[in-house]
């Protein structure tokens, strides 16, 4: 087909020509007027296309070659809409739906709050919506986004910077909060004493006068590095600092069963659609219950996009599969194991950070009613050092003036 754009707005017109003399009509149509898709209908009548313009220009060409015509197809952009004028509703329609897409398109329907930690998001929606940035605005009475940042910045305390960007139908609010400086501890006198029973195994003092040596044994409460330094009359109070990290023994009971249950899929699943309209959702596939019981919800959302702009329309779609739970039978070995790296992980949890397990002893073993029960004692290389304040703490002694010696004041 020869036809184009510009063939298509004009209008087309498939033409039969029932009588007179085709080639006459062809020598003097073809000379004045466009015609293409010329062939012959299987009767051998002359077949051929025009635009709606020359369709009415080629009337001295039939008269001189006697000739009738049948129109056999109208098609082009005249046409469609004499089509649409008779179905007015339909038009009306078509016509609203775009309107109301337009007017959809400039509503605000979501904004969300990035970048804030200390500061509540709530907070800076409220004074957004002071601002008139709130779901459901207009997007023509929004203030421009340098302005709006820059009111929004003297509303909130605490931040020092503000940027709007506007996405479509979604308002992006980012913030940067002011630092502000880091809150240290008091600067009082303190010890660092054991919080457990151990065996130190390393001890390195920043402050104050350690109290311990390596491969000490200590209890919980004694002190590894006193706050309290310098001799007799010259003592002082300071803030002891230091690392102190001793061996600890942390005994566990241990009951790991040898029938596991194991998730899997059967590989039935049931898909369920929506259509999405800003915040709500209309199910339009997808109806009735599963036939089974347990399943996993997996969604998927996908919203219409034009060019930058993200609408409020889209689709939303959950699958849903079936899931079945199985019992896996484990050896009394597998079993162990895996009540052994339970174990391991809840003591490195509890011994804190950097803790070190140097040893583990199994010191009794049973399998009773389908589970393994294990003693099992650790050794762990962990921090035990904690602050505890200096009560009363000495202060440092000036050394006597003279001449003041004796003098009771007499």
């Amino acid at each position: 087909m020869k036809g184009n754009w510009l063939q298509y707005i004009r209008g087309i017109v498939t033409v039969k020509l029932i009588a007179g003399d085709a080639d006459v009509f062809l020598r003097d149509a073809v000379a004045e007027l466009e015609l293409w898709d010329i062939g012959y209908a299987p009767g051998g009548k002359l077949v051929f296309r025009v635009t709606v313009p020359d369709f009415f220009r080629m009337r001295p060409a039939l008269r001189r070659a006697g000739a009738r015509i049948r129109i056999m197809d109208r098609s082009g952009l005249p046409f469609q809409m004499a089509r649409l004028s008779r179905r007015k509703t339909f038009a009306a329609g078509m016509l609203g739906f775009i309107v109301s897409l337009y007017l959809l398109s400039t509503l605000v329907w979501d904004v969300q709050v990035e970048g804030t930690e200390r500061i509540p998001a709530d907070q800076i929606l409220q004074a957004a919506r002071a601002e008139g940035i709130y779901p459901y605005q207009w997007s023509f009475r929004l203030k421009d986004s340098s302005e709006l940042a820059s009111l929004l910045a003297q509303r909130i305390p605490g931040i020092s910077w503000v940027g709007i960007d506007k996405q479509g139908t979604k308002v992006t609010i980012t913030v940067v909060e002011s630092a502000k400086p880091e809150q240290l501890p008091p600067n009082t006198p303190r010890d660092l004493i054991a919080k457990t029973d151990a065996v130190v195994s390393r001890i390195v003092a920043e402050g104050g006068k350690p109290k311990v040596i390596r491969n000490e044994r200590v209890r919980k409460g004694d002190v590894l590095i006193s706050g309290i330094v310098g001799e007799g009359d010259r003592t002082q109070a300071v803030v002891a600092k230091g690392e102190v990290l001793g061996i600890v023994w942390h005994e566990y009971r241990i009951v790991s069963p040898m029938t596991t249950r194991v998730k899997g899929y059967t590989g039935l699943e049931q898909e369920r659609s929506y259509l999405l309209l800003g915040n709500r959702a209309l199910q339009i596939g997808g109806y009735g219950q599963p036939e089974y019981d347990q399943f996993e919800v997996m969604p998927d959302t996908r919203r219409l996009t034009i060019g930058g702009w993200t609408l409020p329309f889209g689709i939303y779609k959950e699958l849903e599969k079936e899931v079945q739970a199985e019992d896996h039978k484990l050896t009394e070995a597998e079993a162990k194991e895996a009540g052994l790296r339970q174990a391991r992980a809840e003591v490195l949890r509890k011994s804190g950070m950097g803790a070190v397990i140097k040893a583990e002893k199994l010191l009794h073993e049973q399998t009773e009613n389908g589970k393994v029960i294990l003693n099992v004692l650790f050794e762990v290389e962990q921090s035990i050092a904690v602050e505890r304040p200096i009560v009363n703490a000495v202060p440092s002694v000036p050394a006597p003036q003279a001449g003041t010696e004796g003098n009771d004041g007499r």
